[in-house]
């Protein structure tokens, strides 16, 4: 059971109208609720993943119904306003501990507490909650101090030691709200705790969002590598709940699993169970080709900048020094003025007289005063389009970057080119950039996951008919349109969160079924993909039934409209040991269906590789 103490007890609110008589009245409130105890606790199930099993609660203060601290977070407000904090804090132990005991909930309780109260010198009365534990027949091996951090820590020696001393004494330790607080994973470096529990800002939406999904591995691989468990708060969605469960996370909480309740069930909703106990892998959300941010201090050239003062037969003389050096940056006071291209420059002194009439003066006089400037924060995909979009000399010349307008060095349209290029690429590898669809290395990953589940699944191969000489015929645009279209009817007929859509690349996809009825799915697929390919034909060639376009020997030949063509096969546990292995299967069965005139599903009923 989890005692929501701190998190609510160092909040405040906006200050009320009329100060001093509003604090005077929630002071006789106050004091009416701890002269009466007249607080109630309420408890919320806290879940293991793996078995589903409740192990433990949180337990959440409320004031009165009829008072205007019903609310926890005015009570605590209330509370600091007067200097009663402690004695609120000590109140909600001892009612949350009493009421837990009363009720006989299973597992443990763990008991909210701030870093600066857990300290003995700062809180005697924290010192009497292990009195009231065995009071209310309970035992410290139930019971888990939690730290919720809401006040920056910085005496990490004399929370090491109060720490030791509970731990001593039977009480297991917690973190709250990691990455939410000043410097909890400092506190966790520190304290070595056996429970972290994630932010739900972090949690709420994890299915959805790769950055969050990024954040929760993070986590739980520094969980397991620290021998701590991890607990996910404010899981809302069955898909929330099922993506950590795949990451190893240990426990969850959330309205999902169950509300906080006076009187809590003590199993979790059969629906939740269900899920939980279903064989299967969870769809982690994926990167899209556009999340290309990296910044474009990853080109920086550290380049001698000259002054303007600088005449020109000494810049000259730069460059016969050194005959790799193409640009010079000229800068005054940090502040970049253009570029002095070693060419432009070389060009001039060839004619006659340039150099007796130039020599002494300024460099200024052959200096490109509209260079390409870039701050080091500019992400490389934005300076392409700036380059793309400015005269062709900046691709040559290169660019200037800058800290908040400050001289920093050059980079060059060659190494920008490069490292876009190579974004592309990747990017094409793990999401395609015309559809956005997951490729080839998310593709392979969901597979040797759902192969090492030793779940049942289907890995369907789809591939577009007589797509070559529709391109040839009515251009590649519209051969893109095509290829969309076919990717956003592949994702309307699945399950998100337990079917895979993947886009391998040109006009091939590959949907990884989990759901058991994936063979509706496919029909379904088959039937949009007819009733829409005809949008993208002449009306005459719609009339027809298809159109006349050269083949690879130059020759007129009459094609059909276009088809879709899925083939299938069926993954059992054990049957297949690779994605390699699916891969070649399922190529094979799509061989099979493209044999079959007009739109096509043929699943391969053989068993395994190499039959």
């Amino acid at each position: 059971m989890i005692v929501n103490l701190a998190n609510i007890s160092y909040l405040s609110t906006p200050a009320q109208p009329n100060g001093a008589v509003a604090d005077e009245q929630l002071g006789g409130h106050l004091q009416q609720i701890l002269a009466g105890r007249q607080l109630s606790a309420l408890f919320q199930p806290i879940v293991q993943m793996q078995t589903g099993t409740i192990i433990g609660y949180e337990g959440l203060i409320r004031g009165p119904s009829d008072s205007p601290l019903h609310s926890p977070l005015r009570l605590f407000q209330a509370a600091r306003t007067l200097n009663l904090t402690q004695e609120v804090e000590f109140l909600c132990r001892c009612v949350v501990l009493e009421r837990f005991a009363e009720l006989a909930l299973p597992g443990k309780l763990f008991l909210n507490v701030s870093p600066e109260c857990l300290l003995p010198q700062r809180d005697g009365k924290l010192s009497h909650t292990l009195e009231i534990v065995r009071q209310a027949g309970l035992q410290p091996d139930q019971l888990v101090i939690e730290l919720t951090e809401n006040q920056p820590t910085y005496d990490y020696e004399q929370m090491r030691n109060a720490v030791l001393h509970y731990r001593e004494l039977g009480f297991e330790i917690a973190i709250d709200d990691l990455g939410e607080g000043f410097s909890s994973l400092r506190l966790w470096s520190e304290l070595r705790p056996e429970y972290v529990k994630v932010d739900m800002h972090f949690i709420q939406g994890v299915n959805s969002d790769p950055v969050k999904l990024q954040f929760v591995r993070s986590i739980q691989e520094i969980a397991e590598k620290s021998n701590t468990l991890v607990i996910a708060e404010g899981i809302e969605q069955q898909a929330e709940l099922l993506v950590l469960r795949d990451l190893g996370v240990a426990f969850a909480q959330g309205y999902h699993l169950g509300r906080p309740h006076a009187n809590p069930a003590k199993a979790l909703p059969a629906e939740v169970a269900k899920a939980l106990s279903r064989n299967g892998v969870s769809v982690y959300p994926q990167q899209t080709a556009e999340n290309q941010t990296a910044s474009i201090m990853k080109l920086l050239h550290k380049v001698a900048a000259v002054p303007p003062t600088m005449n020109n037969n000494d810049v000259y003389d730069i460059f016969l020094a050194d005959p790799k050096l193409l640009i010079i940056p000229v800068v005054e006071n940090d502040k970049p003025l253009g570029l002095i291209s070693r060419f432009e420059m070389i060009d001039h002194f060839a004619r006659p007289y340039q150099r007796e009439l130039y020599g002494k003066k300024s460099c200024k006089q052959f200096m490109d005063s509209k260079p390409l400037v870039a701050d080091k924060s500019t992400s490389l995909q934005d300076l392409s389009f700036r380059m793309v979009e400015s005269d062709a000399h900046h691709l040559f010349n290169g660019f200037i970057i800058t800290d908040r307008g400050r001289y920093l060095g050059m980079g060059t349209g060659h190494d920008l080119m490069r490292e876009i290029t190579q974004m592309q690429i990747n990017a094409a590898r793990y999401a395609n950039p015309l559809t956005q669809l997951p490729g080839n290395v998310p593709i392979n990953e969901h597979i040797d996951r759902l192969l090492q589940s030793g779940t049942k699944f289907w890995a369907c191969y789809c591939d577009l008919d007589h797509f070559k000489p529709f391109n040839d015929v009515y251009g590649y645009r519209r051969g893109d349109d095509v290829i969309q279209i076919t990717g956003r009817i592949l994702t309307s007929h699945t399950d998100r969160d337990r079917d895979f859509v993947g886009h391998i690349g040109g006009d091939d996809f590959m949907i990884l079924f989990q759901s058991e009825d994936w063979e509706e799915r496919c029909r379904a697929i088959l039937d949009e993909f007819a009733a829409c390919v005809t949008e993208f034909y002449s009306n005459e060639d719609r009339e027809r039934g298809g159109y006349i376009s050269e083949d690879r020997q130059g020759k007129k030949v009459f094609y059909s409209l276009m088809s879709l063509s899925l083939g299938v096969i069926k993954v059992a546990p054990r049957q297949y040991y690779s994605h390699h292995q699916i891969a070649t299967s399922a190529s094979e069965a799509k061989k099979q269906a493209k044999k079959i005139h007009g739109n096509s599903l043929f699943l391969d009923r053989r068993d395994g590789p190499g039959r």
